[in-house]
C-alpha cells in the first residue's frame, strides 16, 4: 500500500508538551497568566504594541472590523482570491464587500484596482498577505489617505513576513493572525489580533469575552461581545511554537527552495513569485499555477493514485456557491483571481516535510503532466 503525503502537518515537541503540562497542573486553563505571556510574546513578535489573542482567525478578522466601527451598507474593497472568511467577517456587521481585482504575479490585492473600485460609500480596505505574500501596504496606504479610509490586515497566512524590512503587524492597522494546525505556528485553533493603542486592545479583550467591562464586575457587560477567548492550553502551544519561530521560518523556506529546484525542470507549473527587496514571505502553503489548458482535475487524482494530497488552492470567493445564489456573482467580474482560481494546485507543504518525500511529490506531478 502506497504511503500518502499528506497536505500539511503540525510541527510539534517536548516545549509543547512542557507548557501544556504547566498549564494543566496550575488549574488555570482560561482567563489565566498563559494567555498575557503568549500575547507579550506574540506582540514583541510581530512589532505591534498591543497583541489580543482571540478563538481564531476568523474571530481576529471580526473584531477588525467592529473596531473599524463597520456596519450596514459600508462597503469594504477586498480581494476574491482569498479563504472565505476574509469577506465572510464584513457580512457579520452588514458590511458589502466589493472585490477587486489582485496582481498577477503576486496574487495580492491590485491597488491600482483598488482606487477604481472607492466610492462615496466606501469606507476601509481589506488587504489579505495571500499565502504569507505581503501585499503592496504603502500603495494602498496611499489610497487610503486620499479616501479617507480605514485599512484592515489579514495576516491569518502571514505570521513571520515582512513588508519593506518591517513584520507584518507592525504598520499600524489591526492585523489578524491565525493557529489552524497548517499554519506556521498552531494553537490547535486559535488568531490574534495586533493593534496600536492600548484602547483597542481593551476593547479586543472585551468583545471577545462576551462584552464583559473593565470595571472588574464580572457580570458586568459593556458592550454587545462574543465568546471569542482563547484558552491557556491553546496558548501554551502557541508560546512553545513562537519560541521556535525562527527554526521553524528556516525549515518552511529550506522545503520552499527545496521544491523550487526540484519544479524548475517540470513543464506546465509556475512556481510561487521569489522574495524581493519590498517583500519577504513567510511560508504558509506551497501553491504552484498549471499551465492554462491543463485538467487540473485529472492532476489530482493522477497525484492521489500516487499517493500524493493536492488541492486546488484557492477558490475565488465570489464564485463560491453560497456567493452565487445569495448575490448573483458570475464569472468575469475579477478575471486575473479567477484565472489563479482556475489553475492553482497546492502541493503537500509543512515544517517537517523530509526530502525524499518531496522527491517522490516531484517525480508524481512531472508523471502526472507527462499522461495529459
Amino acid at each position: 500500500m502506497i504511503r500518502e503525503i499528506a497536505l500539511s502537518a503540525p510541527y510539534l515537541g517536548e516545549r509543547e508538551e512542557e507548557l501544556v503540562l504547566e498549564v494543566l497542573r496550575s488549574g488555570r486553563l482560561s482567563l489565566g497568566p498563559m494567555i498575557d505571556r503568549f500575547e507579550d510574546a506574540l506582540a514583541d513578535r510581530v512589532g505591534a504594541p498591543h497583541v489580543a489573542a482571540v478563538s481564531s482567525g476568523t474571530a481576529g478578522l471580526h473584531l477588525s472590523v467592529r473596531l473599524a466601527g463597520l456596519g450596514p451598507g459600508d462597503e469594504v474593497i477586498t480581494t476574491p482570491f482569498s479563504f472565505v472568511a476574509s469577506a465572510n467577517c464584513l457580512l457579520y456587521e452588514g458590511a458589502v464587500p466589493v472585490f477587486a481585482d489582485v496582481d498577477a504575479r503576486t496574487l495580492n490585492l491590485d491597488p491600482g484596482a483598488v482606487e477604481a473600485a472607492v466610492t462615496a460609500r466606501t469606507k476601509a480596505i481589506l488587504a489579505v498577505h495571500i499565502f504569507g505574500y505581503p501585499a503592496e501596504l504603502t500603495e494602498l496606504e496611499a489610497v487610503a489617505d486620499r479616501h479617507g479610509l480605514a485599512i484592515i490586515e489579514d495576516g491569518c497566512e502571514a505570521l513571520g513576513a515582512e513588508y519593506r524590512a518591517r513584520p507584518v503587524g507592525s504598520y499600524g492597522h489591526p492585523t489578524a493572525f491565525a493557529f489552524y494546525p497548517n499554519k506556521q505556528i498552531t494553537t490547535g485553533e486559535g488568531g490574534a489580533v495586533a493593534v496600536a493603542t492600548e484602547d483597542e486592545w481593551t476593547l479586543l479583550k472585551s468583545l471577545s469575552n462576551q462584552g464583559r467591562s473593565d470595571s472588574g464586575d464580572w457580570l458586568t457587560h459593556s458592550h454587545l461581545g462574543y465568546n471569542y477567548r482563547l484558552d491557556d492550553l491553546s496558548a501554551a502551544l502557541g508560546l512553545a511554537q513562537l519560541e521556535r519561530l525562527d527554526e521553524i521560518l528556516a525549515l518552511r523556506s529550506e522545503v520552499a527552495g527545496r521544491y523550487a529546484d526540484l519544479l524548475a525542470s517540470v513543464d506546465g507549473v509556475e512556481a510561487p513569485l521569489p522574495d524581493d527587496a519590498d517583500h519577504r514571505r513567510s511560508w504558509f502553503v506551497y501553491v504552484v499555477l498549471l499551465a492554462p489548458g491543463i485538467d487540473r482535475d485529472d492532476v489530482i487524482a493522477q497525484l492521489a493514485a500516487d499517493g500524493v494530497a493536492s488541492k486546488p488552492y484557492l477558490p475565488s470567493i465570489h464564485l463560491q456557491p453560497y456567493w452565487r445564489e445569495r448575490y448573483g456573482a458570475a464569472e468575469g467580474l475579477c478575471p486575473l483571481a479567477e484565472d489563479a482560481s482556475a489553475r492553482s494546485l497546492a502541493l503537500p507543504f509543512h515544517t517537517g516535510l523530509q526530502a525524499e518525500d518531496q522527491e517522490r511529490v516531484g517525480e508524481a506531478l512531472a508523471r502526472a503532466l507527462g499522461r495529459l
